[in-house]
């Protein structure tokens, strides 16, 4: 089911042992430090295999993520802002990732820009609770979104490119 370029990004990403929300106060904070690790050893890798495509950051708590994600694509720069909640329910419900400059531009899409993640990624998530946290969603929601989306509105005119 997972491809081998995915199965070999996935490895380089810890998984998380501790099944904690927002509302699980001193085992959220070690969650938190859980997802940082992973969130910073993804980044890391990425970075070594030049294919760094993301900045995130949280507020204090950790349960609002935001920053910028990129999508290079004929030597241009495609970049766009990025932001989640963490769901009260977490980590047995996956965050819900938008982008909310691309809502309404594509049918892969719900209202606030949050991506369509239902069919492949939901199922997936699902079935490692509580091992996979925001660096997998990132890896296995977020990156393969941009990956199949970008091209087509960018080929389709809807999304161009802004110089800086």
């Amino acid at each position: 089911m997972v491809d081998e370029a995915t199965r070999k990004s996935l490895s380089g990403i810890p998984l998380l042992k501790t099944k904690a929300g927002p509302r699980d106060k001193e085992l959220w904070v070690q969650r938190l430090k859980e997802e940082f690790q992973a969130l910073i050893k993804y980044v890391e890798t990425n970075k070594q295999q030049d294919n760094d495509w993301f900045r995130l950051e949280s507020n204090k708590e950790g349960t609002r993520w935001f920053g910028k994600c990129w999508y290079i694509q004929d030597l241009l720069k495609y970049e766009f802002d990025v932001e989640f909640d963490i769901p009260v329910t977490y980590p047995t419900t996956a965050p819900e990732i938008a982008l909310p400059e691309l809502d309404g531009k594509t049918a892969k899409m719900y209202r606030g820009g949050k991506i369509c993640l239902t069919d492949h990624f939901k199922p997936l998530w699902a079935r490692n609770v509580p091992k996979f946290g925001i660096a997998h969603a990132m890896a296995l929601g977020l990156g393969p979104w941009l990956a199949v989306e970008i091209p087509d509105l960018i080929q389709k005119g809807i999304v161009v490119y802004k110089e800086k």
